[in-house]
């Protein structure tokens, strides 16, 4: 005879319950693998100085979509390259480490969204896509070993310093940003790199990840790391602020003022805040390049 405790489960069958609850946990899983806070972030920084540069065309509509799978790419073949030394390190916070994904299927996500990423802004220009496939080529060396080694910031440095090239290549001829945003982009990528390794450098550690921020941690100590990231988003903030519009001085002073005291509460915090502190300074960073006033060209 069939009970209520036999029926529920064959009625939830039925109807697709426990296939629809695994389909949101591997979603979920998928989006927590993509490392979804430098994705945002990034993909962000890319549309505002596209529509700072070229306000009107496709340029900001495709963009965003082509500079998110590329993100989406480095973050799952990140973590589908690391997904032994995770597991290794109990790392509970991956999920590859904990089950919830299959090193294959991340792989693949990978690639669909790699090819996707540099397939987009062909629709824009070709140059739009060359400069494209150039910082996924960084994004992809670093994942692929140069984190490990004493060049692991200059995967930032070429992938930041060129998303203001980006979105200038979506104006019909193509022109190069002053070569000063270029280099305070690539400034603010060093200081993500320093950020962006906070959380990880007892793992990194443990497993023989030996980029320039490990061994400045190595030799000078955790704060070391802490400040350098500061330092670096801070003189971005500066720099930012000295080429402001004469008619936007209202901004400078609001994003000097956020950052510094974000950079107190990086000196200050314990655990994860240095870290979200530093975040934060780059995305006031990011905000004062999209509407500071000074034009990337």
């Amino acid at each position: 005879m069939l009970t209520d405790a036999h029926v529920s489960p064959i009625l939830e069958i039925m109807n697709g319950v426990p296939a629809r609850a695994a389909v949101l946990r591997g979603g979920r899983a998928l989006v927590a693998a993509s490392h979804p806070g430098p994705c945002v972030a990034v993909t962000a920084m890319a549309f505002l100085l596209t529509v700072k540069a070229a306000p009107h065309g496709t340029g900001p509509v495709l963009i965003a979509p082509a500079i998110l799978a590329g993100q989406l790419s480095v973050g799952w073949s990140n973590d589908a390259i690391d997904a032994e030394r995770d597991t290794r390190t109990g790392r509970t916070d991956k999920p590859l480490a904990t089950g919830q994904l299959s090193r294959r299927f991340t792989w693949a996500a990978a690639i669909i969204a790699l090819v996707t990423a540099l397939a987009l802004p062909l629709a824009i220009s070709f140059a739009t896509a060359l400069i494209s496939a150039i910082t996924l080529v960084a994004a992809w060396a670093y994942n692929a070993g140069l984190k490990a080694t004493l060049a692991s910031g200059l995967p930032y440095m070429v992938a930041f310093g060129l998303l203001p090239a980006i979105a200038t290549s979506t104006l019909p001829a193509h022109p190069l940003p002053h070569w000063w945003i270029i280099a305070i982009a690539a400034m603010l990528g060093l200081g993500a790199h320093f950020a962006n390794v906070l959380p990880d450098l007892a793992a990194d550690r443990a497993t023989g990840i030996n980029g320039l921020p490990q061994r400045v941690a190595a030799r000078f100590g955790e704060r070391a790391v802490r400040a350098s990231a500061v330092a670096l988003l801070l003189a971005a903030t500066i720099a930012l602020a000295i080429t402001a519009s004469p008619g936007r001085r209202w901004i400078t002073v609001t994003g000097v003022a956020a950052a510094a005291g974000l950079a107190i509460v990086s000196a200050r915090g314990r655990g994860q805040v240095p870290f979200f502190a530093a975040m934060g300074i780059a995305g006031v960073d990011v905000l004062m390049f999209a509407v500071g006033g000074e034009s990337l060209t």
